[in-house]
């Protein structure tokens, strides 16, 4: 019954992407769904090319094969994710504005900063799991990095990810407490996704530590992030929509040129973990 229920909640959200890639604003036309462009490709179309190498496998295999597929990515230098995210998170509606992942909030893409008021990058990989900072590579993927209220992101800080905690200023429905961070219902399976791509991503074989999912949330500075059954949940409860596939679908075209599998197949999680 469960994967029936999933397979509904991802059909709906295709049905919907489907309507709301028409909201794309001229100015990234040439990045966003099109009935001729990149975006209008179908998963199975990447399955016969990208993921070639990794449909069919599941548990260690297919993390393994998938890590091979998306390693082969563009770097990008901590300043010129500011731009890239002016991109990746633009506001459907306001073409001048960003969406603020956990707040739900459009704020100007100017106002990005470090004051009270701006919008800052916010490691969904909390940075301090794993010691890696801004250095290119995990502290400058922008399959994890989001446009974040200044004051927000302090809120969040390096917490891991947990059902639970109270509410506070801007948060939009997101929760907290001492020791975990529950983002708001819409993007919860955005940030599941988001941090199943990180450890699948870096394994510790390009300098930087071995990311991983666990069952914890007093991770502090070693390189996991719990708790992965609540992950694994909202994962299946928020399937894709239109504007995490439409990121998914710049990052490729326009920056890193590589993809998270994860939004392309959401059953790969249970695949794996």
């Amino acid at each position: 019954m469960l994967a029936i229920r999933i397979g509904r909640r991802r059909a709906a959200a295709l049905a919907t992407a489907a309507v709301l890639t028409g909201l794309a604003v001229p100015s990234l036309a040439a990045n966003t769904a099109t009935a001729t462009g990149p975006a209008a490709q179908t998963t199975a179309d990447y399955d016969d090319t990208y993921y070639k190498d990794a449909v069919g496998k599941t548990g260690d295999d297919l993390k393994a094969a998938l890590h091979t597929i998306i390693s082969d990515q563009t770097k990008l230098s901590y300043d010129a994710v500011w731009d890239a995210l002016k991109t990746t998170d633009q506001d459907p509606a306001d073409s001048g504005s960003v969406i603020l992942l956990y707040s739900g909030l459009s704020r100007s893409k100017s106002a990005n900063g470090g004051d009270s008021g701006d919008w800052n990058r916010e490691h969904v990989w909390a940075k301090s799991h794993g010691d890696f900072g801004t250095a290119t590579g995990p502290g400058t993927d922008i399959h994890h990095l989001r446009p974040e209220d200044v004051t927000v992101n302090g809120v969040r800080g390096n917490k891991d990810f947990d059902d639970g905690g109270s509410a506070f200023t801007d948060g939009g429905g997101s929760l907290t407490d001492a020791d975990s961070f529950e983002p708001r219902d819409a993007v919860k399976g955005d940030v599941a996704r988001m941090i199943f791509y990180m450890a699948t991503r870096y394994e510790g074989g390009d300098g930087f530590a071995d990311l991983e999912v666990n069952g914890s949330v007093d991770n502090g500075s070693d390189p996991y992030i719990g708790k992965v059954s609540v992950l694994k949940t909202w994962s299946d409860e928020d399937p894709p929509d239109a504007f995490e596939e439409r990121r998914n679908q710049v990052i490729y075209d326009t920056y890193q040129h590589n993809r998270n599998p994860f939004v392309d197949h959401p059953e790969w999680v249970g695949a794996i973990w």
